[in-house]
C-alpha cells in the first residue's frame, strides 16, 4: 500500500494552478492584436497608401470622376517587373515610382520601373516616403534628389512628390509635434526646390494631415496636392487646397499597382512636368 505523504496533495494543486495559469498566458499570446510587434514591416517597405489602406480602408465603390481625368498608376518596389505596355494599353498614361525612403533605402526596381514606364511613352515621376523620425527633411530631400529623384524640364518627367503619411513603423506622426512636422516638412521641400527648381507634390490622406500637421495650410500656394481617400469621391481637402491635381482613389485596382486620377487631361499633366 502507497504511504500517504502530508503536503503531496497540497503540491499537486499547486502545480495543477500553475500550469493552467501558463496556459491561459500561451493563449493570450496568441489572440490578435498581442502579436503587433511582429506586424510592424521592416524598414524600406514601406509604400504610398500603406496607411490609409490601414487607417481609412477601401470602399470598393468606383470613382465619380470627369471625363476630363486622366488615369494613373504609383508603383514600389513591391510590384517587382512591371508590365508597362499592358499598363499603357489599360488607358494609364503617368505613373509615380518610389524611388527612396528616409536616407537608409532605395527601391531595387526603380530602374525598370522610372525607365520602362517612360519607354513606353507615359509621363513619369518618383516619389519619396518619408520618415521624419530618422533624419531631416533637408537630408532626406537631398537623399531623394541623389538617388532618382532628379527633375529635368523634357516634357516627360513630373516633379518629385513627398509621400508623407502614417508611421507604418510607430507612432501616427513620427514622434513630431504638429508645429515640428510643419517645419520638417517645410525643410524637405525647401531643399527639394533648392535642388531641382521645381516645388515638390504633397501626398498625404486629409485625416493624417489634420492629425499630424494641425490641418496646415501653408503649403498650398505652390505645392500641388496629391490627395488619397479611397472613396468614391475625394471628401473634405486639407487647409488652404481649393482643388486637387491627383486623387488615389484605390489601391485595388484592375492592374498593377495604386490608381490614381489626374485632375485635368493629358495636356494638363503634360504642363506639371513642363514646370
Amino acid at each position: 500500500m502507497p504511504v500517504h505523504r502530508p503536503g503531496t496533495t497540497l503540491r499537486r494543486t499547486r502545480l495543477g494552478v500553475v500550469g493552467a495559469l501558463l496556459a491561459a498566458l500561451s493563449l493570450l499570446v496568441a489572440l490578435p492584436g498581442a502579436a503587433q510587434a511582429g506586424d510592424v514591416p521592416q524598414r524600406g517597405e514601406a509604400y504610398m497608401g500603406m496607411g490609409v489602406a490601414a487607417h481609412d480602408g477601401d470602399t470598393g465603390e468606383p470613382p465619380m470622376t470627369r471625363a476630363t481625368q486622366t488615369e494613373g498608376v504609383d508603383v514600389s518596389g513591391h510590384q517587382g517587373n512591371v508590365a508597362w505596355s499592358t499598363l499603357w494599353n489599360s488607358g494609364v498614361r503617368w505613373a509615380y515610382v518610389k524611388g527612396t525612403e528616409g536616407t537608409y533605402y532605395t527601391n531595387p526596381y526603380f530602374a525598370q520601373q522610372y525607365n520602362g514606364s517612360y519607354n513606353v511613352g507615359m509621363i513619369r515621376g518618383s516619389y519619396h516616403f518619408a520618415t521624419p523620425d530618422t533624419t531631416s527633411g533637408a537630408t532626406q530631400a537631398n537623399y531623394f534628389v541623389d538617388h532618382g529623384g532628379g527633375w529635368s524640364r523634357d516634357g516627360k518627367t513630373l516633379p518629385g512628390a513627398l509621400d508623407i503619411e502614417w508611421n507604418p513603423y510607430g507612432a501616427a506622426c513620427y514622434g513630431k509635434t504638429q508645429s515640428g512636422m510643419v517645419t520638417w516638412i517645410r525643410d524637405f521641400l525647401n531643399q527639394y526646390k533648392a535642388r531641382t527648381g521645381r516645388d515638390a507634390v504633397i501626398y498625404t490622406a486629409t485625416s493624417w494631415w489634420t492629425q499630424c500637421t494641425g490641418n496646415y495650410g501653408g503649403f498650398a500656394a505652390y505645392n500641388p496636392l496629391w490627395i488619397a481617400r479611397y472613396s468614391s469621391t475625394v471628401g473634405t481637402l486639407p487647409a488652404g487646397w481649393g482643388y486637387y491635381t491627383m486623387w488615389q482613389y484605390t489601391s485595388s485596382g484592375p492592374t498593377v499597382g495604386d490608381h490614381d486620377k489626374f485632375n485635368g487631361a493629358l495636356d494638363r499633366v503634360v504642363a506639371l512636368a513642363n514646370g
